[in-house]
């Protein structure tokens, strides 16, 4: 700890980096994620693409000189204060509430215990400490309207999910998020000085369904870690096509997965918004209309219960064996990125049947390792896949939809081979270093607005 706030103290001595028309990037930004930590296991309870998210954002930030301090609530005793994640990267971990056993439609309780931690923290600072407040998913935006508000620092926050979109588009069965979260989020929306959506469909989402001032709203697209979702292969460059199939084999030997499968891949948390059982379903249909399949299909299900998935844990497992598929699906607990990345790798394909994404991470991901993917035509995924390029997507959710282009696959094998490497030449435009220059921008357009907004207001 006390390295980094030496290195604090002398990054704070530099001056500040100007930009084109005048402007400032922040120094120091404190980043809000109440209900998730980014020291989670994305994958597992309420874990996942937000995690990788905030963690690969705030690195990236830390090597163009913004400096980020992520608030997040303390999940166990033995946590400690504070965690360098990486240089200029520190998590703080607030008490708010019991450690275990809190599900995150009874975090708003919280909130007042939340805020209060980060105030103390605050507190310990001279003034003027943060720049900016950056709060992500809706829960975060209450705190940050509040911290900025008392700070006086201009609030950025990004929704990551939005009820009124869940809510028009639920799985069958699924619970509709609270009224409470509607008015809690249209709230935060009026309060943000910006709101940063991933693409411009979610930008129209927010302007149609929460009346946001399009004026605020910017449009900055997730990255991935190219470094570590990458095609694995002993050829020189994306553009061999003998790459792609090398290190899809090399994948399937370390995993113990047989070189000939067909292998379609469900890698998520297990719940009804991301649909793992229409994929299963369509496996089911897929092997009823050609059972010569079954001896050479593998269905890897990679990941943990997590939301309303959490109340019939096994849920998955007893379709699988009504369906009588349960010798070609293999479950497997969620895994770290670097054997995600293995996942991918291996796969065929990769099957996103979600009822909604903001964006859809893995996609991308999955795609960087020069693996196609299967999607549901909604929310982010049409700026993730390149229909018919990178892979394919379904409108709606009709098993036999996904049966028949998995068919495609079975009865042409390099079909994955091809478009696996058009869809890790997509890919490389998904850098981190790209969504991190593009947040910063964001930033400086919100410190510029705030001070002229305080100027003109004081004057």
């Amino acid at each position: 700890m006390t390295q980094y706030v030496s290195r604090l103290s002398r990054r704070a001595a530099q001056p500040r980096l100007r930009l084109p028309g005048g402007g400032r990037r922040p120094r120091r930004v404190a980043m809000l994620s109440v209900h998730t930590s980014p020291l989670h296991q994305p994958g597992t309870g309420d874990a996942g693409g937000m995690n990788v998210y905030i963690v690969e954002l705030a690195k990236r930030l830390a090597a163009i000189n913004v400096e980020v301090e992520i608030f997040t609530r303390a999940t166990t005793g033995t946590l400690p204060p504070t965690v360098e994640l990486a240089p200029g990267v520190l998590v703080r971990h607030v008490d708010a509430g019991p450690y275990e056993g809190l599900a995150k439609e009874e975090l708003p309780a919280q909130l007042c215990a939340f805020t209060h931690g980060v105030m103390q923290a605050w507190a310990g600072h001279r003034p003027g400490h943060y720049d900016l407040v950056h709060s992500h998913y809706w829960l975060s935006g209450h705190v940050g309207w509040l911290a900025a508000q008392r700070w006086g620092v201009p609030l950025v926050h990004a929704m990551h999910t939005m009820a009124k979109v869940k809510n028009a588009a639920l799985a069958e069965g699924d619970t509709p998020e609270p009224a409470a979260r509607v008015i809690g989020e249209t709230q935060v929306v009026d309060a943000a000085d910006r709101l940063i959506a991933n693409t411009s469909g979610e930008a129209d989402e927010l302007i149609r369904h929460y009346a946001a001032d399009p004026g605020k709203v910017a449009v900055v697209h997730p990255g991935v870690n190219l470094d570590l979702f990458r095609v694995d292969a002993d050829r020189p460059g994306l553009a061999d096509p003998r790459a792609v199939p090398e290190s899809r084999a090399a994948a399937r030997h370390r995993l113990g997965l047989p070189q000939d499968a067909l292998v379609p891949l469900f890698a998520g948390r297990i719940q009804p918004l991301k649909a793992p059982d229409v994929l299963l379903h369509a496996v089911a249909v897929l092997l009823e209309e050609r059972p010569d399949l079954r001896s050479r299909l593998v269905v890897p299900v990679v990941g943990g219960p997590s939301g309303s998935g959490m109340a019939q844990p096994e849920r998955l497992q007893k379709l699988a064996a009504r369906l009588g598929i349960c010798d070609v699906v293999w479950f497997r607990p969620p895994v770290g990125q670097e054997q995600l990345a293995d996942w991918f790798r291996a796969a065929s394909l990769l099957v996103m049947p979600s009822y909604s994404e903001s964006f859809g991470l893995v996609a991308i991901e999955a795609q960087a390792t020069g693996t196609p993917v299967l999607a549901a035509r909604v929310g982010g995924l049409p700026v993730a896949v390149r229909d018919e390029v990178t892979g394919f997507l379904v409108d709606g959710h009709d098993p036999a939809d996904y049966a028949r282009r998995l068919a495609r696959f079975a009865d042409d094998p390099s079909l994955a081979d091809r478009m696996g490497a058009a869809a890790a030449r997509h890919a490389q435009s998904f850098g981190w270093d790209t969504a991190a220059s593009g947040t910063a921008d964001v930033y400086t357009a919100a410190v510029q607005e705030h001070r002229r907004h305080v100027r003109s207001h004081h004057g």
